[in-house]
């Protein structure tokens, strides 16, 4: 036994070189396709093996001299009804002859009224197109595959996406269908400019991808560099577009995206605009967006359908939401544990009585509360909508109330929980982010205060700066500063004092004309 082994492993080290020429047969991936379609039928027979939704069609073309040929679909990815008025009707009742070396050319010319109609050679391609849901037609006598796009199956319609209403704006959202998402861009950028590039991603899955970008707008390194991210991608699946956004992100251990996502093509065709490029997926209505600022989870598209002075407001609002959901708890247990001279005395008696009976410290108190709202907030979530409603806002009363009765934590912590949770979905963007940070700043304070909570605060926001998404600083335009991009951060300016777009993004940073700004008309008196 270890005789042979000894001689085995002396033949490996006596073969040929790796560039020698290989002697392997080629795989299904490299095989052309033959002109006997007898041979073209037992390879479809085969790759397709046990596979009952396989729909193989044998039939012939012509009248005295018929030729013979076969199709092969995949049920429920083809429309039936189209397929045999548009492709197999027209082809039996033909009643001329056609040669077997001209029948591909003739068939695809003249006889196919079908919008899409490509030619394949090899048997990977012929695979994943009808994979892809067309329908492959093979004709004896030829190497070549008509694969005609004839592709139908259940979708959902177009609809207002339920995770980004708004009371002013479109109501459209983009489906699960790649095409649908593709024309509800071309709709809204009538221009020969957008680009569309199409690439497949996961071994098992192939899913297509497609980035949608404009032309003379978009950066061409930050494009270069989304299709080189996209392209060294090696995976089996991708379902959705958050497999494409944990490879491609700038920094996957960072709390902080630094890739977008919207199910809105007001939205996305406004991020296009300003020189982003856009990542589709089949499969998900969520569209990915980069480069990603820190900022855009401020925004809103209802703000540029508004008066700016509104918009302004809400956006402040914000602002004050987001520092209220991550620093509040910890600015409360820092306080009313290590700085109570920085609360006025009759709020501090007020606040020590309602904890007088409460036998845990102030930040058990508060990550018992953080910890039961993210249950229930979690359970609210994944219940059916009417029943999960119920549960989030019984369950918070419920809970809230017995357990200030019982004496468990004081009714100040519950209020603060309470407001925090609240302002955590005004900007839904960075939830996943204030939610963590917010635990990680409760725990630094419990320790030493308010410097554990400003160390934490100045650890995150060092963290932000160095951040960068696709070459662009994450921070901006507050870091590096731009004047002119201020008028979109804190405040929302009006359309025709923004003549610029965000610089680092676009090439083309003119947006449009200046002077824009409405003037009444003149009088005809006074001219006279």
């Amino acid at each position: 036994m270890f005789t042979k082994i000894i001689n085995n492993s002396k033949r490996r080290k006596c073969r040929r070189p790796p560039e020698a020429p290989s002697q392997n047969p080629p795989s299904n991936e490299q095989m052309s396709l033959s002109k006997d379609l007898k041979e073209n039928l037992q390879s479809m027979q085969k790759v397709f093996e046990n596979a009952s939704d396989v729909v193989i069609r044998e039939f012939k073309i012509g009248a005295e001299q018929p030729v013979r040929a076969f199709t092969v679909m995949i049920f429920g990815l083809f429309n039936e009804a189209s397929v045999n008025e548009n492709l197999i009707k027209p082809l039996m009742s033909l009643d001329q002859n056609i040669g077997k070396e001209s029948a591909v050319d003739i068939v695809k010319e003249s006889i196919l009224p079908v919008a899409s109609v490509q030619e394949y050679l090899t048997l990977e391609e012929t695979v994943t197109g009808i994979l892809s849901g067309d329908t492959a037609l093979f004709i004896d006598g030829s190497n070549r595959v008509l694969m005609a796009s004839i592709r139908g199956w259940e979708a959902r319609g177009v609809e207002e996406p339920r995770t980004e209403s708004v009371v002013r704006g479109p109501r459209e959202g983009f489906v699960e269908s790649l095409g649908t998402n593709i024309s509800l861009i071309r709709r809204k950028i009538k221009n020969a400019n957008l680009k569309v590039e199409m690439m497949t991603v996961g071994k098992q899955t192939k899913t297509e991808i497609s980035l949608v970008y404009l032309h003379g707008i978009a950066n061409e390194k930050i494009v270069q560099e989304v299709k080189d991210r996209i392209s060294r991608i090696e995976t089996d699946s991708v379902l959705e577009s958050g497999y494409i956004e944990s490879f491609i992100e700038d920094a996957p251990y960072s709390l902080f995206p630094t890739v977008g996502n919207s199910e809105k093509p007001d939205i996305t065709c406004a991020k296009l605009l300003e020189g982003r490029v856009a990542i589709l997926t089949d499969g998900t209505p969520f569209v990915l967006t980069v480069p990603y600022l820190f900022v855009e989870a401020f925004q809103n598209s209802e703000d540029y359908y508004s008066r700016p002075y509104l918009a302004t407001c809400i956006r402040w609002l914000r602002w004050l939401a987001f520092f209220i959901s991550t620093f509040i708890p910890a600015l409360y247990v820092a306080i009313t544990t290590y700085h109570q001279e920085l609360l006025p005395t009759s709020l501090l008696v007020s606040i020590a009585s309602a904890n007088e009976g409460s036998p845990f410290p102030t930040i058990v108190e508060a990550l018992l509360m953080q910890i039961a709202y993210e249950i229930l907030r979690e359970a609210g979530l994944r219940l059916p909508k009417a029943v999960g409603q119920a549960v989030s806002i019984v369950g918070a009363l419920v809970i809230g109330d017995a357990a200030v009765s019982a004496g468990l934590v004081g009714a100040p912590m519950v209020v603060v929980v309470a407001l925090t949770g609240i302002s955590s979905f005004v900007v839904p963007a960075l939830t996943d982010v204030t939610t963590v940070t917010r635990f990680v700043l409760l725990i630094l304070s419990s320790f030493s205060g308010m410097y554990g909570l400003m160390l934490g605060f100045a650890g995150f926001l060092t963290h932000q700066l160095s951040l960068r998404s696709f070459g662009v600083p994450y921070m901006s335009p507050l870091v590096p500063l731009s004047t002119s991009g201020l008028k979109d951060v804190i405040i929302r300016a009006p359309w025709w004092s923004m003549g610029f777009r965000p610089r680092n993004l676009g090439k083309n940073s003119t947006r449009q004309a200046e002077s824009l700004i409405p003037q009444p008309p003149m009088d005809s008196h006074n001219n006279n």
